[in-house]
């Protein structure tokens, strides 16, 4: 009898003891509710609701989408940067997955399977070497004008070779230059940046290794400056540009009325 009271001694002890541990790990928990509440953070089924919602919309866009666009999909208090990198790491070991571009999102096939698309996939006309020329100064040196791409390769640049860049969409007329003669100023686009995989221009590999790769010349001036407006050779100030009027450039461009000084 006495051990059979000593035994329900015990495990009333045991008993109570076990709820005085459990009530702060209660009080943690609901006091801790509040706190993220304040902080804005999202509760785990409105998160997995923006997951899904933001999976939607990436997957029906044929294009790119921002993160402006994807929170307007979402649930209130649910953030376009959160919900993007759990779909990030959601697709990581998937055949699919979630790439940034150009500061934009998309689902698009992993790099170990693009083999299984080669034979199907449309390849692109291949670009002579005064394009790809053309195209590396651009994208190096952009805003450029006609005149500096020819100073930098030395021979005249074409009007096909820039027609074909901007068929391509990789190359478009940015503004006028700010200078005698208002030359039209060209730049890189988006669509350049998608299709070679670039997060911003800054991604852009480093000017010897374009170099290396035979896409720029081995006696470009070192002091010819990259990645920049030019500067005024008198005052230092960059020299800015003003944007085309809509239908001014195909005029000037057919004509070749650009200054070439």
């Amino acid at each position: 009898m006495r051990d059979a009271v000593a035994k329900l001694a015990k495990a009333r002890k045991g008993k109570a003891e076990a709820v005085a541990e459990a009530e702060p790990v209660a009080a943690e928990a609901t006091a801790e509710a509040p706190a993220k509440a304040s902080r804005g953070e999202p509760d785990a089924d409105r998160l997995a609701d923006g997951v899904r919602r933001a999976e939607a919309v990436l997957f029906a866009s044929d294009e790119p989408v921002d993160a402006k666009t994807l929170a307007e999909a979402l649930p209130p208090g649910v953030e376009p940067g959160d919900v993007l990198v759990k779909l990030k790491a959601a697709y990581a070991s998937r055949g699919v997955q979630l790439v940034e571009l150009a500061g934009k999102w998309r689902f698009q096939t992993a790099p170990d399977l693009a083999f299984l698309f080669e034979e199907t996939r449309e390849q692109p006309k291949a670009l002579s070497r005064a394009a790809l020329e053309t195209l590396a100064i651009i994208a190096y040196c952009q805003p450029v004008t006609r005149a500096e791409i020819e100073d930098v390769r030395g021979v005249a640049v074409s009007s096909g070779t820039l027609d074909i860049l901007m068929e391509a969409s990789w190359v478009r007329p940015r503004g006028r230059r700010r200078t005698p003669g208002r030359p039209v100023t060209f730049g890189t686009t988006e669509a350049f940046l998608v299709h070679f995989g670039l997060d911003a221009i800054d991604s852009l590999p480093g000017r010897d290794d374009l170099k290396a790769a035979g896409l720029l010349s081995a006696d470009i001036p070192r002091d010819f400056e990259f990645a920049g407006t030019p500067r005024d050779p008198e005052t230092g100030e960059l020299l800015g540009e003003d944007p085309l009027e809509s239908t001014e450039f195909q005029p000037d461009f057919l004509e070749g009325a650009e200054d070439r000084t």
